[in-house]
């Protein structure tokens, strides 16, 4: 199936580097950030395993978990993570689901013939605690993935679901936002974003970060 924003994501149980997952009874109310592999011993992707796991306390704070995926077996990703440990200098702090027999890939829409039709492309979910779809990022094998820039979506998801604002372009956590434009009252205005306003256009208004 193919995933679209907004999409409730489908549960599975599949093996894992820590057990049977039930994906939904894992996740509970957390945000969820699942990262699929086209294998193990990779080496972009031991790079990017070492580098989420030096940043847990990050997701920690944010109330994210991390899932990582790749269609090799548990057996495989335990020798792989010996490597990740070795080499990356950290401690596998999260879960590699095993997905040997490609069921969470397919469900997921992970492997892109034109690809491989081998292996999962290098994908990234973001899924909120209500088990939608919030953002989708696919990878070619050459690139890392660069995962600032998937904190930063994460600071603006959960901003602008709790207040009417956007971000702009390149903006990251404590800088101004833009007001959302389907807010026209000038009292509504007042209430809303007491830190004030700057009004550059009947449509663009920027306004301190609400949070903050």
């Amino acid at each position: 199936m193919s995933l679209r924003l907004g999409d409730t994501v489908p549960n599975f149980t599949q093996d894992s580097t820590e057990g049977r997952i039930d994906f939904y009874e894992w996740a509970g109310d957390s945000w969820v950030v699942l990262f699929s592999h086209p294998a193990d011993y990779t080496p972009v992707c031991t790079t990017e395993l070492g580098t989420v796991s030096k940043l847990k306390s990050e997701f920690d704070r944010r109330n994210v978990k991390v899932i990582a995926l790749s269609v090799d077996d548990a057996q495989s990703h335990s020798g792989w993570t010996k490597d990740i440990e070795e080499t990356q200098k950290t401690q596998l702090n999260y879960p590699i689901l095993a997905d040997s027999d490609k069921k969470v890939s397919e469900l997921y829409d992970m492997i892109h013939p034109n690809a491989n039709p081998n292996v999962t492309v290098r994908t990234v979910f973001v899924i909120d605690p209500n088990k939608k779809l919030r953002l989708t990022l696919t990878y070619p094998p050459s690139t890392g993935r660069n995962f600032s820039e998937i904190l930063r979506v994460i600071d603006s998801l959960q901003l602008t679901d709790n207040y009417s604002v956007a971000t702009p372009a390149d903006w990251k956590d404590g800088e101004d936002c833009v007001i959302v434009p389907s807010i026209k009252d000038a009292d509504e205005l007042k209430q809303k974003f007491p830190k004030g306003y700057t009004e550059v256009k009947s449509y663009l208004r920027t306004t301190p970060q609400p949070n903050k």
